[in-house]
């Protein structure tokens, strides 16, 4: 069930992340009722060594996605290691947008929320597992 779990809001992430990226590439203007999510999507910070953050975060979520799929060890170390990033890295975003750009994105709260229940999930997948007789 944790393994769904988590495969579900990595998909919800890449559907979040998805629209962002495909928003950046095609000139959509992006639905928002905060009026902040331009303002934050053409910000210094949107990028990050020339790749947009919403690629990054398709990529994240891709990636946590197939770790659910698999029930290794090396699967759960991975995708708890890749939810912790995200939800540090959309802390830090999340600051970013409260105290520099002065602008909040709507689908950003909402990946921070994703990720924010996410880490945790991905964390209690590092419990030792019962061993079957």
């Amino acid at each position: 069930m944790l393994r769904v779990m988590i495969g579900a809001l990595a998909v919800a992430g890449m559907a979040v992340a998805g629209y962002l990226t495909y928003a950046r590439y095609s000139g959509t203007p992006i639905s928002c009722s905060s009026g902040g999510c331009e303002t934050v999507q053409s910000s210094d910070y949107a990028t990050l060594f020339g790749i947009p953050v919403a690629v990054l975060g398709l990529l994240v979520y891709v990636l946590i996605l197939i770790t659910a799929l698999s029930a290794t060890d090396t699967a759960r170390s991975a995708g708890a290691a890749l939810a912790l990033t995200a939800f540090l890295f959309s802390a830090y975003l999340l600051a970013l947008q409260l105290t520099v750009i002065g602008a909040v994105c709507d689908w950003c709260v909402l990946n921070d929320a994703i990720a924010t229940v996410l880490a945790p999930l991905a964390a209690l997948r590092l419990r030792p597992q019962p061993v079957v007789a």
